[in-house]
C-alpha cells in the first residue's frame, strides 16, 4: 500500500467514525469531521500531511502525491 492510499483510507475512516460518534454520542464528534476536512485541504495545499509522515514512519512505500 502506497502512503497515498493510507492517507485517503485514514481519512476515509475517520470522517466516518466521527459521523457516527456525532450521531450516537454527542454532536461534539461533528468538529473532528471539520478538522480532517480542514486538513485534507491543508496538506492538497501545502504538501504537509502529519498521517503522510506517520506512514512513512510505518514503512509504506512512496506514491505520487506524498514523498
Amino acid at each position: 500500500m502506497t502512503i497515498d492510499r493510507a492517507v485517503l483510507m485514514f481519512a476515509g475512516f475517520m470522517v466516518l467514525a466521527s459521523l457516527g460518534l456525532g450521531f450516537y454520542v454527542s454532536a461534539w464528534w461533528y468538529l473532528l469531521t471539520a478538522f480532517v476536512g480542514l486538513n485534507l485541504m491543508q496538506a492538497s495545499i501545502t504538501g504537509f500531511c502529519p498521517a503522510a509522515m506517520i506512514f512513512r514512519k510505518l514503512g509504506c512505500r512512496a506514491g505520487v502525491a506524498f514523498k
